[in-house]
């Protein structure tokens, strides 16, 4: 099945790098900012859309909540999702564009990253360049159903309502070394937040005289987009791990061939382990991400 837009939009402008009408510029302007007017101080139901973070309107550290028929009142996308793990083959979904939600929500100036908060503390991040390229879709039907009759999520047999994000025909646009560019489809999803992306990204910068090196930023682009949706470095990053950015530092520093192990087969070290394996990271990609993970260490040894 085609993807189907209802209706076509026309986009005016290119606003750090997501597809966004300004206000007063007709077209698409009555949609701008048009969720700010329908928004909550409270939850009412369980199917309600948290959003907090840079939105026009917002104060800091305030959260609001978009009931899901307002959601379902803007222009919505329709696909069959083809390649999502979450499905077990190919499944009809349909929803709003992020592309399309950013403009109904009116974000702030400098707020180039949206992040999904799953249920289990799960976060999965998308920036400007990452939601330009691929368009995922916050899904609302899944098969023409609700959240509450979707079907269980393949992998894990868990309830993925209230919220899922899926693509129409993702392909990667970068790779490093064995890494390949992620379709982010995380379940479970309650929240959104509008950040500032080097905002977010400067809790895991690396750090030290290596900080630049080649090795060290590959690893850098690979924990970015991995890593950090289970393991947290402060405040930013995800909390469904347990085990924070400077545990995995530890472990790179002190026990490399631990950490190789843990990586590709978590299992292997943790029988218990939620964390997918990566089996396809060649030594080179776990070279560059114990370069990385060793940056954080206050004395930074020999990379390998």
């Amino acid at each position: 099945m085609r993807r189907i837009e209802l209706p076509v939009v026309l986009i005016g402008a290119l606003l750090g790098g997501v597809f966004a009408v300004a206000p007063g510029t007709g077209g698409q302007s009555a949609l701008y900012g048009s969720l700010r007017k329908k928004w909550l101080a409270t939850r009412q139901s369980a199917l309600d859309l948290e959003v907090a973070g840079d939105l026009e309107g917002l104060p800091a550290g305030s959260t609001r909540y978009i009931r899901r028929d307002d959601l379902l009142a803007l222009p919505q996308t329709s696909f069959t999702a083809v390649g999502d793990d979450k499905f077990t083959g190919p499944t009809p979904v349909s929803g709003v564009a992020f592309d399309e939600l950013i403009r109904a929500l009116g974000r702030e100036p400098g707020s180039d990253l949206v992040i999904a908060v799953a249920s289990d503390g799960y976060r999965s991040n998308f920036p400007a360049d990452y939601i330009a390229a691929h368009h995922p879709l916050l899904v609302l039907e899944i098969g023409g159903k609700a959240p509450p009759d979707w079907p269980k999520d393949a992998g894990h047999g868990v309830y993925m309502g209230p919220y899922t994000v899926s693509y129409d025909n993702f392909v990667p646009s970068f790779k490093v070394f064995a890494h390949a560019d992620e379709e982010q489809i995380p379940w479970g999803v309650i929240r959104l937040e509008f950040r500032n992306q080097k905002a977010v990204w400067g809790a895991i910068e690396p750090r030290g005289l290596h900080a630049s090196d080649a090795a060290v930023q590959a690893g850098y682009r690979i924990a970015e987009q991995n890593c950090f949706r289970c393991h947290n470095a402060g405040r930013e990053g995800g909390e469904k791990s347990g085990r924070p950015w400077l545990v995995l530092s530890a472990w790179a520093t002190a026990s490399p061939d631990f950490f190789i192990s843990y990586v590709r087969d978590p299992k292997t070290k943790n029988p218990d382990s939620a964390m997918p394996g990566n089996p396809g990271y060649d030594d080179p990609t776990m070279g560059a991400l114990i370069a990385y993970f060793r940056t954080f260490l206050s004395e930074t040894p020999e990379k390998p």
